[in-house]
């Protein structure tokens, strides 16, 4: 029987090739399966956002990523009778996993219409540092923070 290659996986061709992390937010995009729906919606949010600041739009991206990922987090860890919340440091793929989370929460729950314009508005807004998804890091931050004395319950 003959072998045929292995196909990795299928970026768009609007994507660069190198780029696993927008690849992996397309997917994380995808609703039931469409993901060229999913596809359509990335690509429409990365054109709004080149219109409205002027910069490269995988740039923007990357930054407004880079601006929502959490450096640590609070789990809640039983000690004896009581529940502490232990602040932990977070490995990379868990940042970008949580990022691409809260940065779709976020997009979602926005009032624009349509979900291109949703997330093109909340992508500027991480870039600048506002908007909902920051939120959500800096007080998961303040938690953490807030914690530190529990530290020393790491496991």
């Amino acid at each position: 029987m003959a072998r045929k290659k292995i196909v990795s996986g299928h970026l768009h061709k609007s994507t660069p090739k190198d780029s696993r992390l927008v690849a992996k937010f397309v997917n994380c995009v995808m609703r039931d399966g469409k993901k060229s729906v999913a596809q359509k919606v990335f690509d429409d949010a990365l054109i709004l956002v080149e219109k409205k600041i002027g910069e490269p739009p995988i740039n923007v991206f990357e930054k407004a990523l880079q601006n929502i990922k959490p450096s640590v987090e609070v789990k809640s860890r039983r000690v004896g009778g009581s529940t502490y919340q232990v602040p932990t440091e977070i490995k990379s793929s868990r940042q970008s996993a949580l990022a691409i989370r809260w940065l779709l929460k976020f997009s979602r729950g926005r009032s624009e219409k349509g979900m291109a314009n949703k997330l093109a508005a909340e992508l500027m807004d991480a870039y600048n540092e506002r908007g909902g998804a920051v939120k959500k890091k800096e007080d998961t931050h303040k938690m953490a923070e807030a914690n530190k004395a529990f530290a020393h319950f790491r496991w």
